[in-house]
């Protein structure tokens, strides 16, 4: 079917014709279409409110409103709709998707594409239940490894050609663990690799004479251990395995479908900027997942200084220069960058963390989102909210984080992104300014919590300096 022929639903209805294929543009700043257009992703992850938590967006699945919302997303400017897959709907047994989840998802593309929205499926998770088999290490073991494998390869296979897929994202924030029985095994390979003898490997760690080091069984590195090469060889080991990680799915999906474009959703301590310690790294280093993923996807909230709770105005800038810093980190690597999850709450006060965040309006949440927007343009080419609508009972600002209330009355972040949609994808992206602002030393700061936190110090007084009152 050509990507511009109109078909005819059912009864009899003729629905706009097909979306054109999105693709990433000759010069890596941004997307296009076949239609010959700049292509900006603008919109929401969709879930809907009333369906628990986490959202049981296919056990639930309600086809005439998910109809209703996509209509009044495209009224908002929206042409993007993020959505998890999960283990529960589409793939309990390996190497057997679900017939039922697959209907659904079916009747989801052509609700889409109806309204005129590109759909990114975000791959398989545990929002619908995780049946046994998954419950393990699902990044390092290699059974494991193979089902996910067995996953994209079907289901690329079965929407090759449907141009309303904009791109498959691997996962929702992917994050390598610490220690489990499946990484001691390929931590000791990846020594054995790096090393010629234990003898090399002690002298580089510095290792008292008294401490015997045996291929085959070296211990993870403790969370807590201290700055140098053992810890920062253990970092570099945990990329690592997040490399493999997406280089097996990333080929599992183009070898049913090449033309597929291919994402995963980084969390935003995905560049050690703001971490709590080394620990939490979560090993997916921008630079090396660029060199595997047609374009790049990271999340932000503003959590510089523990919750934002929109106090000050130095708060807001600092949660503003940790942005700035985050997105440029992802965006040097030269693959368009999609800021795939942001947003904050408002119209309300949060009852998560036992109601001790103070309320905060609709005007406040729609200047924060503004913010990040504005912020990261030029940089980023691609926006989408975290929510549609506000998700009361949920474990985060989820609760009111939406384009809409629960009951879908348009709130003030509504208005701005409609405005901001239709800033940003009728016109081109703005050039980013040239800046002065520290460099980012990856591996000290892996390592290193101190020095990181200068960093971060640095980084804000530089980008104080430079930004107007």
């Amino acid at each position: 079917m050509s990507a511009l022929t109109a078909v005819t639903a059912p009864g009899g209805q003729t629905s706009p014709p097909a979306l054109p294929k999105v693709r990433v543009a000759p010069d890596e700043r941004g997307f296009f279409t076949d239609a010959g257009k700049p292509f900006v992703p603008f919109g929401v992850t969709y879930f809907r409110p009333g369906t628990g938590w986490a959202p049981q967006v296919w056990k639930q699945f309600d086809a005439d409103a998910t109809r209703k919302d996509f209509a009044r997303l495209r009224a908002l400017g929206g042409n993007c709709v993020r959505v998890f897959l999960s283990f529960g709907s589409f793939y309990q047994e390996p190497g057997k998707l679900s017939p039922d989840g697959l209907a659904k998802f079916d009747q989801f593309l052509t609700l889409a594409e109806q309204a005129g929205l590109y759909v990114q499926p975000t791959g398989p998770d545990h929002w619908e239940g995780l049946p046994g088999w998954a419950q393990h290490d699902r990044y390092a073991d290699d059974h494991f490894l193979s089902a996910l494998e067995q996953f994209w390869r079907l289901f690329a296979i079965r929407y090759h050609g449907h141009n309303v897929i904009f791109a498959y994202e691997l996962l929702n924030e992917p994050e390598v663990p610490w220690d489990t029985p499946a990484m001691r095994v390929k931590w000791n390979a990846w020594l054995v690799k790096h090393y010629a003898t234990t003898t090399e490997l002690a002298q580089a760690w510095g290792a008292p004479s008294d401490r015997k080091l045996e291929f085959g069984s070296v211990p993870a590195v403790p969370k807590n251990a201290p700055p140098g090469r053992e810890l920062l060889d253990y970092q570099h080991f945990r990329e690592s395995i997040a490399d493999e990680w997406t280089r097996r799915q990333v080929a599992a999906i183009k070898s049913a479908d090449p033309q597929a474009l291919v994402t995963t959703g980084l969390i935003q301590w995905s560049v050690p900027m703001c971490l709590a310690g080394p620990f939490q790294y979560s090993a997916f280093r921008p630079e090396r997942q660029a060199k595997l993923l047609d374009f790049m996807e990271i999340h932000f909230y503003p959590l510089a200084n523990g919750f934002y709770e929109y106090r000050n105005d130095e708060d807001e800038a600092r949660n503003l220069a940790y942005l700035e810093c985050v997105v440029h980190e992802v965006a040097r690597c030269g693959k368009p960058t999609v800021l795939a999850e942001f947003g904050w709450y408002g119209g309300g006060k949060p009852a998560i963390n036992g109601g001790r965040h103070p309320a905060a309006t609709e005007e406040q949440q729609a200047r924060w989102g503004r913010k990040v927007v504005e912020t990261t343009a030029g940089e980023a080419c691609g926006w989408l909210n975290w929510g549609f609508h506000d998700h009361p009972g949920a474990g985060d600002v989820t609760e009111l984080i939406g384009l809409l209330t629960a009951d879908g009355r348009e709130k003030a972040w509504g208005r701005a992104f409609h405005e901001l949609a239709t800033r940003f994808t009728t016109q081109p992206l703005p050039v980013v300014r040239a800046r002065s602002r520290p460099t980012l030393h990856w591996d000290l700061y892996l390592t290193d919590r101190k020095a990181m936190d200068n960093y971060r110090e640095r980084y804000f007084q530089a980008y104080e300096a430079e930004t107007p009152p």
